[in-house]
């Protein structure tokens, strides 16, 4: 049997690498590292495929989601509603630009933020909410975006883990995750759906007059050389990454089928299982793209199900360990631990498995009967 990876990101590139370094070697020749043609390119494709009328690529998706609220123009002690359980990335942006963050607990069935929880946590100082499409399954958009039009307030996607996704509205409408708020983020960090070999973001919007603003807070706040219309930062995609990304984009669809077939296959093994929880797939699973595969498991000691599975040669994750809200950085005596009930059980809970494009059906099995032999103890 093949070693087993959290992600085996060298047989993906093995598999595409005629291709990559093809590319590779176009952009050394050009000289083009920055702003050139691969990354107009993908960026005209990226519209194309998530049906968006503006991508502004940039250099991370912690950047692309602090660029879309500097783009909004929301002031410090505006507050800004997120979920607790989720990379600390989400709320970083947040206290950096000076906003107030207020976490709140999120669904016990797909782990996104709560709409009840939302809904209490609306006061007059609110501006935004950031919904997270966490571990690749999109958040209730439908009713969030209700909530904003009602309130009057801004929805700002952290789509980092969701590319691809599709989310279905009640009249059975379709749009890609990212493309719903008013303005959305998300990352190319090499372990996500869609990655490129290093850092890179980019920042997905609708609106014609925002993304004109970003354009220019994205490469200093200029839109012509040596003229600084708005404040600004160095956040730019360079072409490398571009390049990278151009060769994988067509790729996507087939990437997160083959991630959704590997979930269909853990959810088989572990269906009878009390006590492990599995992920909700739908019929058609186009509203879960699998960044991350996370049990809840129950009546068992979850460090020591990871530790058993390392010592297997199984790598695993905690995704995460600590509430937002019990962090150092984020503490605030605002926080009730009675509000976060949910957020509080699953960092006690949840455990992900190896999920990549590239895992095979020895590998799943080896996986899930040592799980499952762990857990019948």
């Amino acid at each position: 049997m093949k070693k087993i990876q959290m992600v085996d990101l060298q047989s993906q590139y093995a598999n595409i690498q005629d291709q990559i370094d093809s590319k590779i070697a176009e952009v050394l020749k050009s000289a083009a590292y920055i702003n050139g043609p691969e990354v107009h390119s993908f960026q005209t494709a990226l519209e194309n495929y998530m049906g968006v009328k503006h991508v502004i690529p940039c250099a991370n998706g912690t950047d692309a989601l602090q660029i879309a609220m500097m783009g909004l123009g929301l002031k410090p002690g505006d507050e800004v509603i997120t979920a607790d359980f989720t990379f600390a990335a989400t709320v970083e942006v947040i206290a950096l630009l000076q906003l107030t963050p207020v976490l709140v607990d999120v669904d016990p069935v797909d782990f996104n933020i709560s709409i009840d929880a939302i809904k209490k946590a609306i006061t007059p100082k609110t501006k935004a909410i950031v919904p997270v499409h966490l571990f690749g399954k999109v958040a209730n958009m439908e009713a969030i975006m209700e909530i904003a039009k009602e309130h009057n307030l801004f929805v700002i996607e952290d789509n980092a883990q969701a590319i691809g996704a599709t989310y279905t509205f009640k009249d059975g409408s379709k749009k890609k995750a990212g493309t719903i708020g008013h303005v959305s983020s998300t990352s190319f960090f090499p372990s996500k759906n869609l990655g490129c070999y290093g850092d890179g973001g980019a920042i997905f919007t609708n609106d014609d007059e925002l993304a004109h603003k970003i354009r220019g807070i994205v490469n200093h706040g200029m839109y012509v050389r040596y003229h600084h219309d708005v404040v600004g930062v160095n956040s730019r995609l360079d072409s490398i990454q571009a390049a990278i990304l151009n060769v994988k984009l067509p790729h996507l669809d087939a990437y997160n089928k083959a991630r959704q077939a590997a979930a269909r296959k853990y959810n088989l093994a572990f269906a009878n299982e009390k006590n492990i929880i599995i992920p909700v797939i739908c019929e058609n699973c186009d509203c879960h793209v699998f960044h991350q595969y996370t049990l809840k498991v129950l009546n068992t000691d979850r460090d020591a199900l990871a530790n058993y599975l390392n010592e297997n040669g199984i790598p695993c994750g905690v995704y995460y360990p600590i509430p937002l809200h019990s962090q150092k950085a984020y503490a605030d005596k605002r926080y009730n631990e009675a509000d976060f009930p949910v957020t509080n059980q699953l960092v006690q809970e949840v455990i992900s498995l190896p999920m990549h494009t590239e895992l095979e059906d020895e590998q799943l099995e080896f996986i899930t009967s040592k799980v499952i032999e762990f857990v019948n103890r």
